[in-house]
């Protein structure tokens, strides 16, 4: 079939008079389809060819075949604006005449645009709808308002703080119903619905939920009481699934902890005092207890406090971070190196005028060091999400493992979250507070430097995480391919095809290197090496993956060396060699590079392996690095030939199958001197198909296959490392 030409594609559109009315234009648009396109075209003389003194000869009606029908769709899916030249062309292949086919798409683009305008008619009055029921809502609210402890009406008095905030919220909704209802009216004829404000008449109420403040202060913070009006009396009436005792309790937790959150990320000395380096901030745990008295209660014996904060301006808007973090599978797969495992468990409250506004989530996450000496951290908390000034929100998560009976509690999250501020040019300031108190026992010795400094799971990595992945999702979207890309991608496409290949490599590393438990990895015992933790796991009906039984090994170490210096070997392709045992002593040579980052390490490559053997195949090699004041990565995976070239080309890239392997980077803990880590932690992890068939049984021999390439490829590098640092 002819294939159309989208960058000479003209646009042409029918001439429609400006004075028609949308449902005549529409009838007229479905009456020309009927006449002229996909199964009839209408030949006859045009106006301008008749004799006016005789009557119009009677339209003669050709109907199109099946198979002219079928190669014009086909066609129009690619190209609804074909040119002259691919008209006449499309024409002559059919059998019909170039206006007969200017015709059929004419018609065609038309009933396609007719259709769309009835769905986005539908789509519009469904949200005045949903407006109109949430500013009933508002007012029921203000009328019924009644007291929790005593079930009697609040007291009367002078307009509250909180009303205050709910009528701004319902003149502001009025403001958006009349805008959808007026553009309802303009496509459907739907006469402009109008809501007034809430009855001046309505007696001013107050609302106590006799919530704890969490040790509060007039005048302190965002929110006040108006937070807790604004906030639990919206979310009691939709709080569901927990019992009736519950509820108030959830609400009343989230409220303040959203208020602890807010003071934590603007006070500063003496609560916050900075580290003897001055490289972060240390909480006073004395001075917490003093302000935050209640809280949510004291620590367990032989728990550690974790409590540390970060402030960056990232390249995302603030409306799009929001969207992150209040959608589970967007936040887990922009942290993949930090969150192993995340559910929602139920959403109590969607929040309000179809934001996240007072949304409010219960869920349970587990978090993750990459490597398999550090346990991951199970939690089961509430996340509370509010706008607090314009272009001001936060979202704060803080645990409810007290409503919940389950296995000895082992880490609990004390108010944590962002505060995140709107800024120029699109930019978000964003102020992180990561608190938790956990028993860290279990820690292997080398790691437990880099998690009593708040470096494993503070708010550092956490900021420094999601700076990375707001860089690495603007270059995604970069329309055009960047100066610094270079090789075989020639296509915007393509360069987005290969970034999400590489996104879900990354992925697809971390879960299979902490060894967390909600992954379908099965951790063998007796594997043959104390110091490499072993697992398995069966690949079935995985398009990802390929099939079969796939061995996962992973070990850490320290090395004596900064983590640039290992990163920045383990990276280069003239150093493969040195390390890896797969590129046999071949030449490594970067078919392409994706550059998305500001360092020069943040960036995507296909790598050729030109075999020293002449008889043997060449490889592909798919490699991401990526690196942050926190840790650095480099994970890569064996990739087919013919698989990649769909991907270059813009293919799907999730039908390709990856089993990735790579290095976690890590700084050791130590002081840091002169402004540079002196030791490294280094994790090597592999992923290898021992067997294509699922159902066949593992044989030792495999595992201590496995074993000896993940020794060897330690000896490797560190003799490799020791003498660059000699």
């Amino acid at each position: 079939m002819l294939q159309p030409n989208m960058l000479d594609g003209q646009q042409h559109q029918l001439e429609m008079s400006q004075n028609t009315p949308e449902s005549e234009m529409a009838k007229i648009r479905d009456d020309e389809f009927e006449s002229k396109s996909g199964s009839e075209n209408i030949e006859g003389a045009s106006g301008d060819d008749q004799d006016p003194n005789q009557r119009p000869r009677k339209k003669r009606y050709h109907r199109h075949t099946q198979l002219q029908i079928q190669e014009m769709e086909a066609f129009f899916k690619e190209c609804p604006h074909p040119d002259d030249k691919q008209r006449k062309e499309l024409s002559r292949e059919l059998g019909l005449e170039p206006l007969q086919v200017k015709f059929w798409f004419q018609n065609k683009r038309t009933q396609m645009k007719t259709q769309h305008e009835r769905q986005e008619n539908a789509q519009l009055r469904a949200d005045n709808e949903k407006l109109r029921t949430e500013n009933l809502r508002y007012k029921e609210a203000l009328s019924n308002a009644s007291c929790p402890n005593c079930g009697g009406p609040t007291a009367i008095g002078e307009m509250s703080f909180d009303e205050h905030q709910l009528r701004l919220e319902n003149a502001r909704l009025r403001e958006e119903i009349d805008r959808i209802s007026g553009i309802a009216a303009k496509y459907v004829g739907k006469p402009l619905v109008s809501y007034p404000l809430m009855s001046p008449s309505i007696p001013p109420r107050s609302l106590d939920l006799g919530v704890g403040n969490f040790g509060a202060q007039p005048g302190l913070g965002v929110g006040g009481g108006g937070e807790m009006y604004g906030a639990a009396g919206d979310l009691l009436r939709s709080v569901s699934g927990h019992s009736e005792a519950d509820k108030p309790m959830i609400i009343e937790l989230a409220v303040a902890a959203m208020e602890e959150l807010i003071r934590m990320a603007q006070l500063g000395e003496p609560l916050w005092v900075p580290s003897l380096d001055n490289a972060t901030e240390i909480l006073s745990e004395d001075e917490y207890i003093r302000v935050f008295p209640r809280g949510i209660g004291p620590k367990p014996a032989a728990f550690n406090t974790e409590a540390s904060r970060e402030t960056a301006v990232v390249i995302m808007n603030h409306i799009n971070l929001v969207e992150i973090l209040m959608d589970v599978n967007q936040w887990s797969s922009v942290f993949s190196s930090i969150v192993s495992r995340a559910m929602t468990l139920e959403v109590l409250s969607t929040g309000v005028a179809g934001n996240y506004n007072g949304a409010l989530q219960v869920m349970t996450a587990e978090f993750q060091v990459p490597s398999p000496l550090v346990p991951t951290r199970e939690s089961y908390f509430v996340r509370y999400c509010k706008q607090h000034a314009e272009g001001t929100w936060a979202v704060v998560d803080v645990s409810l493992d007290h409503l919940r009976p389950g296995p000895v509690l082992r880490c609990r999250r004390r108010p944590s979250g962002c505060l995140i501020q709107e800024m120029p040019n699109g930019y978000s300031k964003v102020t992180w507070v990561e608190h938790v108190e956990v028993d860290d026992r279990a820690v292997h010795s080398i790691y437990r430097g880099l998690v009593s400094c708040c470096l494993a799971f503070g708010a550092k990595r956490w900021v420094a995480t999601l700076d990375r992945q707001c860089e690495r999702l603007a270059s995604v979207m970069a329309s055009n391919i960047p100066a610094g890309d270079i090789g075989v991608i020639t296509s915007p496409d393509g360069r987005k095809s290969m970034l999400k290949l590489a996104e879900r490599m990354v992925v697809s590393f971390c879960a299979g290197v902490s060894a967390s438990t909600a992954h379908t990895w099965t951790t063998l015992s007796g594997s043959g090496a104390e110091d490499v933790r072993v697992m398995t796991r069966k690949s079935i009906d995985d398009p990802g993956r390929p099939p079969g039984i796939v061995l996962s090994a992973a070990t850490s170490f320290w090395l004596p060396v900064p983590p640039k210096k290992v990163f920045d070997f383990l990276r280069d392709e003239n150093s493969r060699s040195e390390w890896d045992i797969l590129s046999n002593g071949g030449v490594v040579q970067e078919m392409a590079h994706i550059a998305n980052g500001r360092d020069p390490g943040n960036c995507v490559s296909l790598l050729r392996v030109n075999s020293a053997n002449s008889s043997q195949s060449n490889m592909l090699i798919l490699q991401e690095s990526c690196t942050d004041s926190t840790g650095s990565l480099v994970i890569y995976a064996p990739v087919d030939v013919v698989a990649m070239n769909v991907v270059l080309n813009g293919g799907d890239p999730d039908y390709v199958a990856l089993l990735p392997s790579g290095f976690a980077i890590l700084p050791d803990g130590a002081p840091v001197q002169s402004g540079v880590h002196c030791g490294s932690l280094l994790t090597v992890a592999f992923q290898i198909l021992v067997d294509s068939v699922p159902t066949a049984k593992l044989s030792l021999g495999s595992v201590a296959t496995v074993n000896s390439l993940i020794a060897c490829t330690v000896e490797r590098i560190k003799a490799a490392v020791s003498c660059e640092s000699t």
